[in-house]
């Protein structure tokens, strides 16, 4: 393991329900593992293609509205050229080209540098894979 660049998989289980989940925790847990104090980039990347990474405020609704969001555009119906899986499944492989896969994030003195509401979240409204990877990889 380089001192420049370190890299850890999460395994986060999703369900079988759409789903926002906070890696918020998860991001500043390996961060104090790895950053020891430095400044650098925290890469958090989802290698699935029916999933994303979004920063956004959680817990005062907004991820609510954000699967609410997801509805609206891409509704679970029969209109996708994608069609196994789920009803609707396609409008998941959809998804990446509004909430990408992957997010870089500035890390200031071994801390994770967000705004006062943000959270590094999970967006997975696949319901046929209740479990994914999440790469979390420090560049110093």
């Amino acid at each position: 393991m380089s001192d420049a660049f370190t890299t850890h998989v999460l395994n986060v289980t999703t369900g079988s329900a759409e789903r926002i989940v906070d890696l918020t925790r998860d991001c500043q847990s390996f961060l104090r593992d790895v950053a020891r104090g430095r400044d650098g980039l925290l890469n958090i990347f989802v290698p699935h293609a029916t999933a994303g990474i979004a920063v956004i405020e959680t817990g005062a609704g907004s991820d609510d509205d954000l699967l609410a969001v997801l509805h609206t555009l891409l509704p679970a119906d029969d209109r996708w050229q994608h069609r196994h899986g789920s009803p609707g499944h396609g409008r998941d492989h959809v998804l990446p080209a509004i909430v990408p896969p992957h997010a870089t994030l500035p890390v200031i003195g071994g801390e994770l540098e967000l705004g006062t509401w943000q959270s590094v979240c999970l967006v997975d409204t696949n319901v046929d894979n209740a479990n994914r990877h999440v790469r979390l990889s420090f560049l110093g």
